[in-house]
């Protein structure tokens, strides 16, 4: 037995090992019993947290939440009315099924059963919020309480979309498996969305004392790269991977020894990633080697001309806004829109950041967005429209964002009041 570790470290193994248990045991019992494999996974998480702090963690730590998993699956099969005939069947699968874990080509197994969860997370079938829903509950082990928060939503509606989503995979008996050639292009799509998502789901953080989540970002990085090495890959794929390892390499920095919010500019370059910045420029490489040219292209090249610059006065952001406008005409994304404007900023000045915000003022959901609110404010005092500018800030505390974010803003809000007050 090993030290019983940090919570961080044992959620993020929790994280990582209950999606590849998920995985593994539908792939055993059918994608009908979904909520078994679920139910097994969180009962092997829960056995662990009681257990592990008194004894000590395993020696292999993932083969215990397999085996334990495993075994609370067979003796539910077992005891279980709802099974019926095919309970011989299924305690036969899941014997015959439990070899992979120990054999050495286990990791290969394991990967591919994750493949075919995420693909039939996204299947065509499923509406596109029960995809994403639906994936960071299965693949990326998300809470029902985290991934409202990603979707600004309340807990009981995204349980509900959950609910929905598995009875359409048990009524339609969409299958564990690979999707078809025809229907690769759409499915593809989706499954980038969805890792995407993930991973914008620890980098910024919507609420709650941590700004970001580093080890769901790693998770997010890691299914990227799972996909990319797969049959299934394209130059988006890398560019996404691309895309995420240089966003990963900033993490960081992002925070100062307090948890507060460090903007770019600020950030001590030292603390990047080297690793991380090295696979990122590889898999851009690598995506750009073909001709296709996707909204994770330019993203990544965004992303690039952040970590090739020596010092943020070197960063080009000339270069950065012509990326951005190229994107703006791939997408109609507000949140792209948004970013846009700070670097019309940098390029153009406040009056014309102004402008590009203005059309965004009528967009409800970024109402609801304290970044939105914040770079409002940002710029008014630039202009000294002091009065705006601090109307701006509140209306963004106002907002759901992290505590380190408020305490950010309540700063930028101070700062304003004292320019229109001077002693």
């Amino acid at each position: 037995m090993q030290d019983s570790g940090s919570p961080v470290l044992l959620e993020h193994l929790f994280r990582r090992e209950s999606g590849r248990i998920v995985a593994w045991l539908a792939g055993l019992l059918g994608s009908a019993n979904l909520q078994l494999a679920e139910d097994a996974a969180q009962e092997a998480m829960l056995r662990a947290v009681q257990t592990w702090p008194f004894q000590g963690i395993p020696e292999k730590p993932e083969a215990w939440l397999f085996r334990t998993a495993h075994n609370y699956a067979i003796s539910s099969v077992r005891r279980g009315i709802v099974f019926k005939s095919k309970t011989d069947a299924l305690v036969v699968a899941l014997e015959t099924g439990a070899q992979p874990i120990l054999d050495l080509d286990a990791e290969q197994s394991l990967r591919d059963d994750e493949l075919r969860m995420v693909f039939m997370c996204c299947h065509p079938k499923l509406v596109p919020d029960a995809q994403v829903a639906l994936s960071l509950k299965l693949v990326g082990g998300f809470s029902t309480e985290e991934i409202a928060r990603i979707f600004f939503s309340e807990p009981t509606t995204i349980a509900q979309r959950l609910v929905r989503a598995k009875r359409l995979i048990r009524e339609q008996n969409l299958a564990l498996a690979m999707p078809p050639k025809a229907e690769l292009e759409q499915r593809l799509n989706s499954v980038l969305k969805v890792i995407y998502l993930m991973f914008s789901g620890g980098y910024a953080a919507h609420s709650g004392e941590d700004l970001i989540r580093s080890d769901v970002c790693l998770e997010a990085l890691r299914l990227g790269q799972l996909v990319a090495s797969s049959s299934m890959s394209a130059p988006r794929v890398d560019a996404l991977v691309a895309l995420m390892a240089l966003q990963a390499a900033r993490l960081p920095s992002r925070t100062d020894a307090a948890g507060d919010l460090v903007l770019l500019e600020e950030q001590d370059r030292k603390l990047w990633d080297d690793d991380l910045i090295a696979l990122g420029f590889s898999y851009f490489d690598r995506s750009i080697a073909g001709d296709e040219i996707s909204e994770w292209h330019v993203q990544a090249a965004i992303a690039a001309s952040y970590a090739s610059a020596a010092n943020s006065a070197e960063i080009d952001w000339a270069s950065i806004l012509d990326h951005y406008d190229q994107l703006m005409e791939m997408t109609d994304s507000p949140v792209v829109a948004l970013n846009r404007a700070v670097v019309v900023m940098k390029v153009h000045g406040a009056d014309a950041a102004l402008a590009a915000l203005t059309p965004l003022a009528g967009n409800n959901a970024l109402q609801k967005y304290h970044l939105f609110s914040a770079t409002q404010g940002h710029v008014l005092a630039a202009l000294g429209r002091l009065k705006e500018a601090r109307a701006a800030f509140s209306a963004a505390l106002e907002c759901d964002c992290t505590l380190p974010e408020k305490r950010f803003l309540q700063r930028q809000l101070a700062m304003v009041s004292m320019q229109g007050h001077p002693s």
